[in-house]
């Protein structure tokens, strides 16, 4: 072999090396910070930013309160986000429904929204979402249901008249879109090796504990009634019911509970727009 040729050989298996070695050492000091801080080095880190179209953004401005609580900086990030999240999914609508611009902007901003102080938030484990008009009949459990996060499937599928609901209303702790996607954030954290769902997982051990050593604070939750009963079901209920009182009633949750909304919001490292 020309020695020209092998050396510049030896150079590229070099460099690939030192970058593996890198990337290695790189991510276990992450992980190891993340844990400690309950945050990763960096929440964006964006190439190529993408926009949502002018209907989009005139959807998210009338409609989603959140976004218009965010400053103009995070305004873009989570325009980018929402660009990147509805190019990822397909959406599918069933008994007639057409799928419109307000329900693939609405339903992808909650998404979003739930999974902003995440780096990875498109929520991989799931690559459909199927929309029905009202409540679906099942024939798993031969029951109707309003949504539902299936991994096996991979698919998030909601009644679209809960789904509008839950916004509409936006102070009773009833949000679908919310309590739907909070299954699909749990479930996907359990399944990726990401910062974000080490945080996430360490964070929701940590939150379980809390619960299993304080007696007092359980007893304070059911007798408050301030979660619903529906809470108590399991703890991926209990995590989804949490996360709709966190969004839309956040005053009241810190005042009653400020120990269990500080681990909500350490797990979603959640600290925008007056959360």
């Amino acid at each position: 072999m020309d020695p020209t040729l092998k050396l510049i050989f030896l150079t590229i298996f070099f460099i690939g090396m030192a970058l593996v070695i890198l990337s290695r050492f790189y991510v276990f000091f992450e992980q190891r910070y993340a844990l400690r801080s309950s945050k990763p080095f960096f929440r964006d880190f964006v190439l190529r930013r993408q926009d949502v179209t002018k209907d989009q953004e005139s959807i998210l401005r009338r409609e989603f309160t959140f976004y218009n609580k965010l400053d103009q900086r995070n305004k873009v990030i989570f325009k980018h986000r929402l660009a990147r999240f509805i190019q990822r999914k397909t959406f599918i609508g069933r008994d007639g429904v057409e799928v419109t611009e307000d329900m693939r902007t609405l339903i992808s901003a909650t998404a979003v929204m739930l999974t902003f102080g995440f780096r990875n938030y498109t929520l991989d484990l799931f690559d459909k979402i199927v929309i029905y008009p009202q409540p679906y009949f099942s024939k798993v459990n031969e029951t109707y249901h309003k949504g539902e996060a299936n991994p096996m499937l991979r698919t998030i599928v909601l009644s679209w008249e809960d789904f509008e609901r839950g916004y509409h209303i936006g102070d009773d702790n009833l949000n679908l879109g919310i309590h739907e996607f909070g299954h699909a954030l749990h479930l996907n954290a359990f399944q990726a090796g990401d910062v974000s769902s080490i945080i996430f997982n360490h964070g929701f051990n940590k939150l379980m504990n809390y619960l299993q050593h304080n007696s007092n604070v359980r007893q304070e939750l059911i007798a408050s009634k301030y979660f619903r009963a529906y809470a108590y079901t399991n703890h991926y209920e209990f995590f989804a019911v949490l996360l709709e009182n966190f969004i839309e009633t956040p005053l009241e949750f810190k005042s009653q509970f400020p120990e269990l909304y500080h681990h909500m919001q350490i797990m979603l490292n959640f600290k925008f727009a007056g959360y």
